[in-house]
C-alpha cells in the first residue's frame, strides 16, 4: 500500500519518553516523518521511547534541531504550510486547511507552545474539542494521532 503522504509531525520540546515513542509508531503507520525540536525532557535513546515504538522505532523517519529557529531555517516551510496545535484557540481543527506538505507541530505535554508563537502565528493555531470542565487537557499523542488522521481525511475528501 503506497502512500504518498509527505506532511511531517513536529514536537516542539517533548518532555514524555512514551508519548514521542507513540507518536513515532503513528509516523511510520502513516510514512510521516517525525520532527523533534529540542531541548528534550529525555535522552532519545531512552528505554521508554523504543517501548512505546515497539520495534517500529527503527523504521521512524526522524529530524532533530537544537531550536525553533534551526527548523524554520533548515526546512523553510511557507507560514501557511505551519499547523500549530493548543488548548484554548478560536479556530477547530475541523477548520484548517492541510496540504500534503504541511507541518503539524504540538508543544510540550506541561507547558504546551511559548507564548510567542500565540502573536507570531495566531491564525494558524487549532484546538481539539473538549467538552468537559473537568480536563484540563489530552494526551499528547492521542492528540497528534487523532490531528494526523484527520489531515489524512482532509486530504483525501478535498474538493
Amino acid at each position: 500500500m503506497e502512500n504518498k503522504t509527505q506532511f511531517k509531525i513536529v514536537l516542539y520540546t517533548p518532555e514524555i519518553p512514551g508519548n514521542t515513542g507513540s507518536i513515532g509508531r503513528t509516523c511510520v503507520a502513516l510514512n510521516a516523518e517525525l520532527i523533534l525540536i529540542k531541548p528534550y525532557g529525555f535522552d532519545i535513546d531512552e528505554k521508554a521511547v523504543r517501548r512505546a515504538g515497539l520495534d517500529y522505532w527503527k523504521h521512524v523517519k526522524i529530524k532533530e534541531y537544537e531550536s525553533f529557529d534551526e527548523f524554520l531555517e533548515n526546512e523553510k516551510p511557507a507560514k501557511e504550510k505551519l499547523f500549530f496545535f493548543e488548548n484554548n484557540v478560536n479556530q477547530s481543527y475541523y477548520e484548517a486547511n492541510y496540504s500534503s506538505d504541511c507541518y503539524l507541530i504540538f508543544g510540550a505535554e506541561t507547558t504546551g507552545l511559548p507564548k510567542s508563537f500565540y502573536d507570531t502565528y495566531k491564525d494558524r493555531m487549532f484546538e481539539l474539542p473538549m467538552y468537559s470542565e473537568h480536563i484540563r487537557s489530552l494526551n499528547l499523542s492521542n492528540v497528534a494521532t487523532a490531528v494526523a488522521f484527520e489531515c489524512i481525511r482532509h486530504l483525501k475528501f478535498k474538493g
